[in-house]
């Protein structure tokens, strides 16, 4: 059954594009209009974050130069080689981070973990680079830390509140200043004093005694340094507003997808080895190692080798600091705000718009750097990399290995109405990948699975997505088909919900509503509860399961499923909360004698949790199903609400139809009987030779006897006599019908009668069916120029039913009218009440029939009735 849309009214952010961004969309190609230089200059100027330079830094202080070196160029090719297909996909596809991990092997609910994820590396760094610009402002200004977290968190909205326009205007205006003061004091450092390069290789660090090469050290740095592997969601972010590939730009395309996808980290991974020069030289000059990474002061010291005057290289190093910090921080505000519209509208249906999200983002940001998390710098990316390279690595297997396989669809579908809700390829290789990874950083597997516990969470999540994949064949990626709608020229589609307007790639096709939808409004709908996809689900045995099949008819429908959702929902709490616990124990500074009893006791109390988590799990479980069950019981009460006021019109309607029958047909039949008998009389008195006077009268004839037909159609419709059954052989009696000549219409149909049964029906409301269809065949064939008319009529027997067919090759009906013509009143045709289908309904109602009706427009039509065959002919 049809149900009616709700308008869906979004305000201002949400409607206008230029703020929202296509925030959950696909980006529109009417608003895809800056040049690949505009697109790269904007995704590079998200490069600048100083945390690079600390992360440098915190590295080589505490591994030295021969193990920080190496994992900086070993990560610097692992992220070139793996961010690569990602730019790809999604400047060819035009989505971003979010959508492109829908549909790159994580389905629609399961890439909500991902958003969640990327969203947090946002907040993460943007809480980092904000404590870094509150750092140069304590120190230049005397502004103190907590305001000075607030300036470098709200200095940023106005500019993002605008988006990709905003955004792209900055960085603009300030990347020729910001690419001087970068490289300017690197040439001073370096070719003013090349012993600095010395002093920075024998660095040795402090956590080998050699200070040479260490494979823990080296798979420490290396495991911290994974964490900006999801740098790439960022820079993606500005790539799917590039335009579409074409032959004249085809080299600026791609100059811009390496250099701003992942080209980033070619300036990324030089800026991390400044950090680690500028590192060891302040604390060389005496700076405490806390001190030494902050970037203020490292670019205080590499000022100096450019000026004499402390307070030019104070201000130098401050408005090169501030600038980098506002360049970076548009853009994780950007991003953040981009992921949580994600994750939200997946979890609650709702979008109130990118720029609330935006604003929450900030704040968490700001929470963090109040709890002082560039503290905890080296610590933090080392558990957020483990959990980032499994994500990576997912996605890696899907696009660069699955996809060339043909194992995963060529394209990327982010429309709900197509994907499955999880899909395991990423969902469960990543959680493999992620769970292993935290099992070895805990130290459970020995020092040197600890120390490389993100490179081994990505190989195992890659492994994993790869047989994944080959065993479930790439079964998981689409729900259905994407259905192909509307007309071939038309690039844009209205949605049937909010009203607007948006382009083909952006639209489905909608069985509950039966109507386009876009892809936010097919997001947010909390009605349908994808029945778009229930019947494939039913009808498809991998999702009956294992232990449903075996145990059919011995445990409650759906337990199965009730139980996979309880597991998902514990595994996920039982992971955050041993994150947390994780973390607690290596933050908390324990004395000496206690770090094990301690740990005994968090892992008690991690144990005692866990029947809480249970409970937890099955309560989130529960209420969603007790929810789903009101929703259910509601839709279906005003689904019978509608359909009663429906069939209460349609009674409405058809009693005025009969009152005003019964009142006004005698008065009419008088007087267009006596303009029939007139017109007869006076053609035959008119002379020979007065033939277009003859041809008058004749014409007012036609047109008496259409409105004597009208008034006996509303009659007819009125009275709704029961018919009188008698056994009728169907093949002989359409002969004798159409021999006959008492159907009203001037036509000789082709005849293929092959039914050979009787059934049971009143003649005279038949050949009403026939004639009406018939007449119906002949004006469509003459609404149709240019073709030779062809009507056949034919009949066949199907099991126990009677098959009475019409097909003509006329006009056609189009698809928005087949669902109305059985309408009381409706008509397409300049004349006629558009009583004639309804009355066909009627009668095949009255005879225990189905009727149907297959039209292509501009291609003819094929009514199809349906009636039981006479037991008695048996």
């Amino acid at each position: 059954m049809k149900h009616s849309p709700r308008p869906r009214s979004y305000h201002s952010w949400v409607a206008n594009e230029t703020l929202e961004d296509y925030a959950l969309r696909f980006a529109a190609k009417s608003f895809r209009r800056w040049s690949p230089f505009v697109i790269a200059n904007t995704a590079l100027g998200g490069i600048s974050f100083l945390a690079l330079e600390a992360i440098g830094g915190a590295i080589t202080l505490s591994f030295g130069f021969h193990n920080a070196f190496p994992a900086i160029i070993v990560t610097c090719l692992f992220i070139f080689v793996t961010n690569f297909p990602i730019a790809y996909y999604s400047s060819r596809h035009k989505v971003d981070m979010d959508l492109l991990t829908r549909g790159a092997g994580f389905g629609y609910i399961g890439s909500t973990i991902t958003s969640l994820i990327y969203a947090s590396f946002t907040f993460i760094f943007f809480a980092l680079e904000g404590a870094i610009m509150a750092q140069a402002l304590k120190l230049y200004a005397d502004i103190p830390l907590v305001l000075g977290y607030i300036i470098s968190s709200l200095v940023v909205i106005p500019i993002t509140f605008a988006g990709m326009t905003m955004i792209s205007r900055l960085q603009i205006a300030t990347q020729p200043i910001w690419i001087v003061m970068l490289f300017a004091p690197f040439l001073a450092v370096v070719v003013g004093d090349p012993e600095t390069v010395r002093l920075w290789i024998d660095h040795a660090g402090t956590a080998t005694d050699h200070g040479g090469f260490d494979v823990i050290a080296f798979g420490s740095a290396i495991s911290i340094l994974f964490a900006l592997s999801i740098q790439i969601g960022e820079q993606v972010d500005y790539l799917r507003f590039l335009p579409d590939r074409t032959r004249a730009n085809r080299v600026g395309w791609w100059a811009t997808v390496v250099s701003a996808g992942p080209g980033w980290i070619v300036i990324g991974g030089f800026k991390i080895l400044f950090g680690s020069l500028l590192a060891v030289l302040a604390v060389s000059a005496g700076l405490p190692r806390e001190t030494a990474l902050e970037p203020i002061h490292m670019f205080i010291g590499a000022y100096s080798y450019m000026f004499d005057d402390p307070k030019i290289v104070l201000a130098a190093a401050a408005i090169f600091v501030l600038i980098s910090q506002i360049k970076i921080n548009v853009t994780n505000a950007y991003a953040g705000s981009l992921a949580w519209s994600n994750f939200f509208s997946r979890v609650t249906h709702q979008h109130p718009g990118r720029v609330v999200w935006l604003i929450f983002n900030i704040l968490i940001s700001l929470l963090l750097m109040l709890l002082g998390i560039f503290q905890t710098l080296e610590l933090v990316l080392a558990v957020y990399s483990v959990i980032a390279a499994a994500w990576i690595a997912a996605l890696f297997a899907d696009l660069a290995i699955l996809k060339p396989m043909r194992i995963s669809p060529s394209f990327i579908e982010f429309r709900r109405a197509y994907l499955y809700d999880f899909n395991p390829v990423g969902c469960g290789s990543m959680a493999f990948g992620a769970l292993i990874g935290i099992l070895c950083f805990a130290g459970l597997a020995g020092p040197v699975a600890e120390a490389f516990a993100a490179p081994l969470a990505f190989l195992l999540a890659l492994i994993a997505a790869v047989v994944i994949g080959v065993a479930t064949k790439g079964q998981y990626y689409l729900a259905r088909q994407p259905a192909v709608f509307g007309k071939a020229r038309d690039h844009v589609i209205q949605c049937a919900l909010c009203g607007a307007e948006y382009e083909r790639p952006d639209m489905v096709r909608c069985p509950f509503h039966e109507s386009p939808l876009c892809s936010l409004c097919c997001s947010l709908d909390a009605q349908c509860h994808d029945m778009c996809k229930q019947t494939s689900r039913a009808d498809d045995p991998r999702e009956a399961g294992i232990v449903s099949r075996a145990s059919r008819g011995k445990i409650a429908p759906f337990m199965e499923r009730r139980l996979r959702k309880v597991a998902v929902i514990f595994f996920g709490l039982v992971v955050v909360a041993a994150a947390v616990f994780l973390l607690t124990y290596r933050l908390i500074d324990y004395p000496e004698a206690t770090p094990r009893d301690s740990g005994q006791l968090l892992f008690r109390t991690f144990l005692a949790m866990l029947p809480l988590l249970a409970v937890g799990a099955w309560w989130v479980v529960l209420s969603h199903e007790s929810r789903e069950l009101a929703e259910y019981e509601l839709m279906t009460s005003l689904d019978e609400l509608r359909r009663t006021q429906e069939e209460l019109t349609r009674n409405e309607k058809l009693a005025a139809i009969g009152h005003i029958t019964a009142t006004v047909s005698h008065e009419l039949r008088n007087p267009l009987g006596t303009m029939v008998t007139s017109s007869e009389i006076l053609g035959r008195l008119l002379p020979r030779g007065a033939e277009p006077v003859r041809e008058e009268l004749e014409r007012l004839q036609r047109n008496v006897w259409r409105c004597v037909h009208i008034i006996d159609d509303l009659l007819e419709f009125s009275r709704n006599r029961d018919p009188i059954m008698a056994p009728i052989s169907i093949d002989d009696w359409v002969r004798g019908q159409l021999a006959s000549g008492d159907l009203g219409v001037d036509v000789e149909p082709e005849l293929d009668l092959r039914a050979g049964r009787a059934m049971l029906g009143d003649s005279e409301r038949l050949r009403q069916i026939l004639g009406n269809l018939l007449v119906n065949a002949v004006h469509a064939c003459e609404a149709r120029e240019g073709t030779n008319p062809k009507i056949v009529v034919g009949t066949r027997h199907e099991g126990d039913r009677v098959i009475l067919w019409i097909a003509d090759n006329g006009i056609g009906i189009a698809d928005d009218a087949i669902t109305k013509v059985f309408e009381p009143l409706y008509s397409t045709k300049a004349f006629g009440v558009g009583l004639g289908m309804p009355i066909v309904k009627r009668i095949v109602d009255q005879h225990g029939g189905d009727i149907s009706i297959a039209s292509e427009h501009g291609q003819g039509t094929t009514v199809t009735l349906s009636f039981p065959v006479a037991h008695a002919s048996r």
